[in-house]
């Protein structure tokens, strides 16, 4: 195969890689935020306490990141098609992946919002503020650089698992290693696609490491949590001015008296 030809079908697998790829995330964040969210607030001693809840959807999480995804890709094989109309191509291979990354990040959540300081929360409580402007004003902005990564993680956890659906006709790069590079017996194809891979895996792992770094370094001068911890400014008592009054009055009596 020419160069030309060649560049042509890795053109079109970079974007579908890239399209399945930004969809599962976008679901991945959707589904996997709030679960990782519950996790932490229906643990013992949260605000929403429910160690029925908490129990099942720690279950569910559990059993989602157990599951090998290419079991998952034929398990679910009936449900894609019956969601999408068909069960090969760029789109069917969102379903999985999106199904798969889910459960992923949201343990990633999980672990990103109990690492925030627990006297901010009860700092947040004692002014009054409820469940969702703990979430929305505690959590959330305290752990937004931990969320960051393991938001990063799981992009990039997808893009391995999107090459292992091009083994089941999902498109992307994997399929182009696969139908081009191992049946045809062609190895160029095997080599591009692994520097392609490499190259956007690099890519996303250094834009997450700097927008880590930045929003760390933007917490550590400010945020709304430290605002609302903010206790008024104690005000220093002003001098009594009436001692010092008292003793000049003396004294001029003094004077007075001295010279009577």
């Amino acid at each position: 195969m020419s160069w030309n030809a060649m560049r042509d079908v890795l053109s079109i697998a970079t974007l579908d890689t890239l399209f399945m790829v930004w969809w599962s995330t976008v679901w991945a964040v959707i589904g996997g935020l709030p679960i990782g969210i519950l996790l932490v607030l229906t643990g013992p001693g949260r605000q929403l306490q429910n160690s029925a809840v908490n129990k099942v959807l720690g279950a569910i999480v559990n059993v989602g990141r157990s599951i090998p995804f290419l079991i998952l890709v034929i398990a679910l094989i009936p449900f894609t098609r019956y969601l999408i109309g068909t069960a090969s191509g760029p789109s069917a291979a969102v379903v999985p992946l999106a199904i798969g990354a889910i459960p992923f990040f949201a343990r990633l959540v999980e672990t990103a919002v109990r690492e925030v300081d627990g006297g901010l929360v009860e700092a947040a409580q004692s002014m009054g503020g409820g469940t969702w402007t703990i979430i929305f004003k505690v959590l959330l902005p305290q752990a937004l650089p931990s969320l960051v990564a393991g938001l990063t993680n799981t992009v990039v956890t997808l893009i391995s698992y999107s090459a292992m659906a091009g083994a089941v006709g999902a498109g992307g790069l994997g399929s182009v290693a696969i139908t081009y590079g191992q049946q045809r017996n062609d190895m160029r194809f095997v080599g591009v696609t692994v520097v392609l891979i490499v190259i956007i895996v690099t890519v996303i792992q250094l834009a997450g490491d700097l927008v880590v770094r930045r929003l760390s370094a933007r917490g550590s001068r400010a945020s709304a949590p430290v605002r609302l911890l903010k206790s008024p400014k104690s005000r220093t008592a002003a001098p009594d001015p009436e001692p010092e009054a008292r003793a000049d009055t003396a004294k001029v009596r003094e004077t007075a008296d001295e010279a009577a």
